[in-house]
């Protein structure tokens, strides 16, 4: 696969998650569309979602309830659309969705492989690669960005780095949906700052484009160590993205 083909498949799949359309990311203006989650969204999206606003760095594509319509056109008219996902511009947003019982519930930023650039990254541990009747021991605090124990059935493949026998690091990934599996990646603390994440995320996303498959990657903008692996592994920013749910769930997100 391209770089093209991937963008296009991960643009395919938001507006999957969405009920908007791929070429809405790619129009010059905002787009505002009623939200509706598709058969195919990622398997970990939930309703009620009150809004989701994704950018693919040429406009905001905005899926929204009727509820909060008015609002958020109102808001992503009036800053530039990469402002809209930062302070303090969010400030004027998360006031108003405060008086209707909303709030920003979710923030991330979403990598995609350079294909032309994935390197082969040495490790200093011996590595495996893992299916998914390696990780049934594995559900445990140690591995808990590389796999999902309430989505134990998604966790399809890994990547795990291995010191005299004993696991170390794990690159896994999820197949959240049909195109796309999203990588995340764990490694103990004595074992860090070795290369040895890159090294797992970069070999797992080969293995993952090799099926057929998109690897992407997620992070938050504030967890630099999780970028700068991400840069290594030959990943770079794809789509951002930020979601309004009722407050009553994220506030219980926070207890």
């Amino acid at each position: 696969m391209t770089n093209a083909e991937l963008l296009y498949i991960a643009q395919r799949q938001s507006a999957e998650d969405t009920g908007c359309l791929p070429e809405d990311y790619l129009a010059e203006t905002n787009v505002v569309r009623p939200f509706r989650l598709g058969s195919g969204a990622r398997k970990y999206l939930k309703e009620p979602i009150s809004a989701d606003l994704v950018s693919y760095g040429n406009n905001i594509v905005a899926a929204v309830s009727e509820e909060l319509s008015g609002l958020i056109s109102e808001y992503i008219s009036k800053f530039e659309f990469y402002h809209c996902f930062e302070t303090p511009n969010m400030n004027w947003l998360a006031d108003r969705l405060e008086k209707t019982g909303h709030r920003i519930c979710f923030m991330a930023e979403y990598f995609l492989p350079d294909v032309d650039r994935i390197p082969d990254l040495p490790c200093p541990y011996e590595t495996r690669l893992l299916g998914q009747s390696d990780f049934s021991d594995l559900y445990t605090p140690e591995w808990q960005n590389a796999l999902c124990e309430s989505r134990r059935q998604l966790d399809v493949l890994g990547v795990g780095a291995y010191d005299s026998g004993r696991l170390v690091g794990l690159a896994a990934c999820s197949a959240d949906c049909e195109a796309m599996w999203q990588i995340g990646v764990d490694v103990l603390p004595a074992c860090r700052r070795k290369g040895v994440a890159s090294a797992l995320t970069s070999r797992l996303a080969k293995e993952i484009l090799f099926r057929g498959k998109v690897p992407f990657y997620c992070s938050a903008w504030s967890n630099i160590r999780s970028v700068k692996n991400a840069v290594k592994s030959g990943f770079r920013p794809a789509w951002v993205e930020m979601t309004v749910k009722p407050r009553e769930i994220a506030d219980e997100l926070n207890r």
